[in-house]
């Protein structure tokens, strides 16, 4: 018997292996398959997909053959890798000097005939085979050749696959693990904020209040201009803090909301509102849902409608379809809508349509981004249809 020379990369040879991560993992019925359709299509007893370690060779799948591995100075798959670019056949082992006293051959299973093709990845790198044998001298016709060949191509085929699948998991991980560490940071950096930003509004009203009649006009217009600037901070930071919220929360528990009660809601919310209409039009008595979540969604939206418009009566409908899975909520005002080239923008984390509101306070661009992932969290939809003084409806869904 003569052993196999390892390949003089062999060390590169092993790196390549390992970093497919199959050696010795469970049987996989897309490897199996191949194997199958190998032994029948040769006339062969036995198949293996036959990869080869530092002293081993270990089957991924086999047909035939009760062993799960042997060791490497027996492997017939050890001199067909010394030749990468070419089948190694093998007519007769008994007759043949580097296998006739090999123990597959001189013992269980009594190997005679060896067809193998190399598995070389895109490396250039001989991985193992995937081989047909049998007990019985054969030959093999180019037919049979050919589509040995195309059975190992898909053999790598799906160890390329493993492989990539691996690595787009690994990205994945750390992908999520640096949004995990942004979203912490930037909800601790907003926490931290709020309190001296607090202080800062409180200080400065108590200034105007007690010594206004210290300060000049130019000081007086500096305090509002500090006191307006922290409120719309401390603003942003509120929204910074309930956006990254949602992301602590794993569950949006649902429950039965009478309708009678979400309309209630609505109302005492914007009772302040005298310039408001807010008119449903459904016949939906009760809705499935996390209703705090949906409230949460409305009162943002008719928020906007009365911030941004230009009437001197704000009107907001809102319509409540049924669908089969979902409910369905139209949400439309009067106000001065938004071109479709801006369209893309209006749910985007701090992206801002309009400068300043009807009071000249400029926005945060967080309400509708936590719409978005509010509606996204309960198995929903979000879009919009608007158009240059036609007003603006917000369209989403939400999963009974």
């Amino acid at each position: 018997m003569i052993i196999p020379d390892k390949p003089h990369n062999e060390g590169e040879r092993l790196q390549a292996l390992h970093s497919y991560a199959v050696m010795d993992t469970i049987s996989e019925k897309e490897y199996d398959q191949l194997t199958a359709i190998a032994s029948e299509i040769c006339g062969c007893s036995m198949s293996l997909i036959s990869l080869l370690d530092e002293d081993r060779q270990w089957f991924k799948s086999r047909v035939g053959l009760a062993a799960t591995e042997t060791p490497r100075e027996y492997a017939f798959c050890g001199h067909a890798i010394q030749f990468a670019t070419s089948p190694l056949i093998v007519e007769d082992a008994r007759l043949d000097n580097r296998f006739h006293d090999n123990p597959l051959v001189t013992g269980d299973p009594n190997l005679v005939f060896y067809a193998g093709i190399p598995l070389v990845n895109e490396e250039g790198y001989a991985l193992g085979t995937l081989c047909v044998l049998d007990q019985q001298p054969k030959q093999l016709t180019e037919g049979q050749l050919s589509a040995l060949k195309a059975l190992s191509d898909q053999v790598m085929a799906l160890l390329e696959l493993r492989r990539s699948k691996m690595s787009l998991e690994q990205s994945l991980r750390k992908l999520e693990e640096k949004n995990r560490d942004l979203e912490q940071f930037a909800f601790i950096a907003a926490h931290d904020l709020k309190s001296p930003l607090n202080g800062i509004s409180t200080l400065t009203e108590l200034l105007m209040d007690s010594h206004s009649e210290a300060l000049r006009e130019d000081g007086l217009r500096m305090m509002s201009a500090i006191k307006g600037s922290s409120a719309q901070l401390s603003g942003m930071i509120s929204g910074l803090l309930e956006y990254y919220r949602l992301d602590a929360t794993t569950e949006v528990p649902k429950e039965l909301l009478p309708l009678e009660a979400l309309k209630n809601q609505l109302m005492q919310m914007f009772a302040g509102e005298d310039q408001l209409a807010i008119d449903f039009e459904t016949s939906i008595v009760q809705l499935n849902c996390n209703g705090s979540a949906v409230c949460q969604i409305l009162v943002n939206l008719i928020s906007n409608a009365v911030k941004y418009g230009d009437k001197d009566l704000t009107q907001v409908t809102i319509r409540i379809d049924e669908l089969m899975s979902h409910y369905l909520f139209d949400v439309s005002d009067n106000g001065p809508g938004i071109p479709e080239n801006q369209h893309h923008k209006l749910f985007q984390l701090f992206s801002i349509i309009s400068p300043h509101d009807r009071k000249g306070q400029k926005g945060n661009g967080l309400g509708l981004a936590t719409v978005k992932k509010l509606v996204y969290r309960m198995g929903g939809d979000v879009s919009l249809q608007s158009a240059p003084g036609k007003g603006l409806t917000i369209r989403f869904s939400v999963l009974k």
